[in-house]
């Protein structure tokens, strides 16, 4: 991340995957500051699994940034037993954003902030859409055959477990709902403002290539969304849940890993605890 001061406007940064139940990366989140009074925040969703943690770091980030813009992970869906809140589906996912609101954060039911930076206008557009098992490993041609394979390899999401779609009948049935409307919503945008699109999961399937464990790819997305990027007037995309942090480009297109991750996986990567902020714009060279 640069060390340059905000300029006018602040600058826009981004996060993700802090998975607070971990107390280490609790005091991540304690540390995050901007550095300037205008700067603004994405949160790429994966905050935690518990209501009362996801609410207590969006209020200690809505405290500190201009605005936070949330788009919700999967971790956040999860209805896990631990958690005095069972709602499940769509009535949790309508329940965080009922939340998100109560503190002043933007989410994927609101109008898209536009933030007005030195590189800006660019409008933010939290996006919610899920997956549908169509990032299926080689030779899985159906769900039921890319799922056989998961459970062969001792590789499946816990998703299949805490991840309920009610009311509809299937986590890809809601995936496609949620892909009409957003769709819908981005084509009436005003094309002359250039968009920051962020969403959990990458919004292409090649990032998807690095993992170890091919067969996870299928929970981490959706070819509906392989041309997006494109399709629309697209500055940058901003992404988490693979736990990759790094900087790709797509048909010309920057694409911005920015999870922390678990405290095993960035201790790996360099022992000391991350920073938490990417500086997605005015853009730097990383």
């Amino acid at each position: 991340m640069s060390n340059s001061s905000s300029g006018p406007g602040g600058t826009l940064f981004a996060t993700s995957d802090l998975h607070i139940g971990y107390q280490e990366n609790r005091e991540i989140v304690r540390a995050l500051h901007p550095r300037g009074p205008e700067d603004w925040l994405i949160v790429a969703g994966d905050i935690g699994e518990l209501v009362a943690d996801i609410e207590w770091a969006l209020g200690v980030l809505t405290e500190r940034f201009a605005t936070v813009v949330w788009a919700p992970g999967n971790h956040e869906l999860w209805t896990h037993p631990s958690d005095p809140v069972q709602l499940r589906g769509v009535a949790r996912y309508r329940h965080l954003v009922e939340l998100c609101r109560g503190l002043g954060v933007h989410t994927p039911e609101d109008p898209y902030p536009v933030w007005q930076g030195e590189a800006g206008p660019l409008r933010i557009a939290p996006l919610f859409v899920g997956y549908d098992y169509s990032f299926r490993p080689v030779g899985a041609v159906t769900k039921e055959q890319a799922l056989a394979r998961a459970h062969e390899s001792g590789v499946v999401c816990a998703d299949e477990y805490l991840l309920h779609p009610d009311p509809y009948p299937s986590r890809e049935a809601w995936c496609r709902a949620r892909l009409a409307e957003t769709e819908e919503r981005l084509a009436a945008c005003d094309p002359a403002v250039p968009t920051v699109l962020v969403n959990h999961y990458p919004l292409v399937r090649q990032p998807t290539d690095v993992l170890y464990y091919p067969e996870f790819a299928q929970w981490c997305g959706t070819t509906a969304t392989a041309d997006w990027h494109t399709r629309f007037n697209v500055a940058a995309v901003v992404y988490g849940h693979l736990h990759i942090p790094r900087v790709t480009h797509y048909d010309g297109v920057r694409f911005e890993e920015v999870s922390v991750g678990y405290p095993r996986e960035w201790r790996r990567r360099g022992g000391a605890a991350p920073s938490g902020l990417r500086q997605i714009f005015p853009e730097v060279a990383r």
